[in-house]
């Protein structure tokens, strides 16, 4: 569960990024930019980094209304075994994904972002997870997301397997002997999830 002061400070930046963007009057716009001032002050205590990596965090800063952005991953299971990939960044494994792109929806999205980091076609089967990556355990985050969880269809029988530009190895892995977890982009309950999906052929979503 995020931190209390942690979801305050980004609904201030939130706030100071829409203020911004529709205020005409440019005495409003300088009080809106001292409070996502304040804003970045706070997220950089919080995170122990630099005001300078929280501005490049919130690119679309004031171009906009203030709205989460979107995360899809894509759960593919074969062999009773999960499709995982290594982050290059961290060094630590997820299911592969990433932000959704414009123009696309959010199947197209999953499809493409499994095919880039794995080398591997699927289709999928249907949404069993939409999470509000701030109500969970993930690490904390300066951005506010919406998580779109997939299972998905292998059409590929690939071996080895390849990996993507973003990603450093691709493997199959048993639900009881996952990898070390990229935890601001997956965790053990997402993994869990697909795999009760994908056994119970469960229709429900967990929407939280």
């Amino acid at each position: 569960m995020e931190d209390e002061w942690l979801r305050i400070a980004k609904r201030l930046q939130a706030i100071a990024s829409t203020g911004i963007f529709f205020a005409n009057d440019h005495h409003d716009r300088e009080r809106y930019g001292e409070v996502g001032e304040l804003a970045n002050q706070m997220l950089s205590r919080l995170g122990n980094i630099p005001v300078s990596q929280i501005q490049s965090l919130v690119s679309d800063f004031a171009k906009g209304y203030a709205t989460p952005k979107v995360d899809v991953r894509g759960a593919v299971i074969r062999n009773n075994k999960i499709l995982m990939v290594r982050e290059g960044t961290d060094g630590l494994w997820t299911l592969p994904g990433g932000y959704a792109d414009v123009g696309l929806s959010p199947q197209e999205n999953v499809v493409k972002e499994i095919w880039e980091e794995t080398g591997i076609r699927v289709e999928v089967l249907g949404l069993y997870a939409i999470r509000h990556k701030a109500k969970h355990e993930y690490d904390p985050d300066a951005r506010d997301f919406y998580k779109l969880f997939f299972a998905c269809q292998p059409l590929d029988d690939i071996y080895p397997l390849p990996s993507g530009l973003e990603t450093t190895d691709v493997r199959y892995f048993s639900r009881d002997e996952l990898p070390p977890l990229s935890r601001g982009r997956v965790i053990e309950k997402d993994i869990e999830a697909a795999f009760r999906f994908r056994v119970n052929q469960v229709s429900a979503i967990a929407c939280d």
